[in-house]
């Protein structure tokens, strides 16, 4: 899934104005401008579109768990260079607290079952016999369950 998607869903879900993305970016340990913030929330289509890249995304996570959960002692987590749906997923679980029942029930909210060996084969290892790889529509599918839980009242259609 496209980087700028993800950060544009959490930004919507969690009703983050530029000040607290900027403010987010920073706990993950990196100076963003209003300007960059602007550009990676356009459309993929406008001429001021800029695409945040997956160090960029990780980055963003870093400072979602440190704003959800606090600063944990010692250095910031070094951001990884390239991104899955599986290391997405795993920081937005480790920033709100999200248990396996949470999880499910998120997904359900958009209509998506998934048993718990399914949900955690995506935590394991990629090394480990029963993981799997977390496609696009799970990602998208457990995006807008938050977005149905935190703003139940208020629901808009991405075009992703």
């Amino acid at each position: 899934m496209n980087t700028n998607n993800t950060l544009r869903s959490l930004r919507y879900t969690f009703d983050l104005s530029d000040s607290k993305m900027i403010e987010i970016f920073a706990l993950g340990g990196q100076t963003v401008t209003r300007e960059q913030v602007s550009q990676w929330l356009k459309k993929d289509d406008h001429p001021d579109f800029k695409l945040l890249t997956d160090t960029q995304l990780s980055i963003f996570l870093n400072g979602f768990i440190t704003k959800f959960r606090g600063k944990k002692d010692g250095l910031v987590p070094e951001p990884e260079k390239f991104i899955t749906n599986n290391i997405i997923i795993k920081k937005i679980k480790i920033a709100l607290s999200l248990q396996s029942d949470d999880m499910k029930d998120i997904l359900n909210l958009a209509n998506m079952t998934i048993s718990d060996h399914e949900l955690s084969a995506f935590f394991r290892k990629p090394d480990h016999k029963n993981y799997r790889e977390c496609k696009d529509q799970i990602l998208r599918c457990f995006l807008k369950g938050l977005q149905l839980k935190h703003r139940p009242k208020d629901p808009i259609e991405h075009d992703w």
